[in-house]
């Protein structure tokens, strides 16, 4: 009987995985919010392109997407045949991981939450699935683009 333990990872390029640190870091104190497009093979979540959003709440606590902004970029995404990957947020001054308030409004089970928060003032970022109120850890892969 085979054991194997099937890990989720997300490949994602060092220039977008730089995009979103540099979007976070320009709106702290906010937190920041944006969405990832791409595939998604099982277990498997591959990055095509950051869409930054704005969040609506200005909040350093809180994010919601404009509403505007996500339909534009749900457009976007099936316009170009691909999915919904990630979401996107930060904790400026929070967890690095989930919040309550980010396990209670996981609405897409599918879309891997990257969160980035700066506790040693260095901006860092954590990926996870968010699923019936579970929090499933995700590997990040950061891949160079040739």
């Amino acid at each position: 009987m085979s054991h194997e333990l099937l890990t989720n990872i997300i490949y994602i390029s060092n220039t977008d995985m730089q995009s979103m640190r540099l979007d976070v870091a320009k709106r702290a104190p906010e937190e920041a919010c944006g969405l990832l497009s791409g595939q998604i093979e099982v277990g498997i979540y591959r990055v095509a392109a950051v869409i930054p959003a704005t969040n609506e709440l200005h909040s350093p606590v809180r994010y919601r997407l404009d509403p505007h902004e996500q339909i534009a970029a749900f457009n976007q995404i099936d316009a170009e045949g691909l999915d919904l990957v990630g979401i996107y947020h930060s904790h400026p001054a929070g967890p690095p991981g989930p919040s309550p308030t980010d396990i209670a409004e996981a609405f897409y089970p599918e879309a891997v939450y990257l969160i980035w928060s700066a506790p040693t003032g260095d901006w860092q970022c954590s990926a996870s699935l968010i699923q019936l109120g579970q929090v499933i850890p995700v590997q990040i892969s950061i891949v160079n683009l040739v």
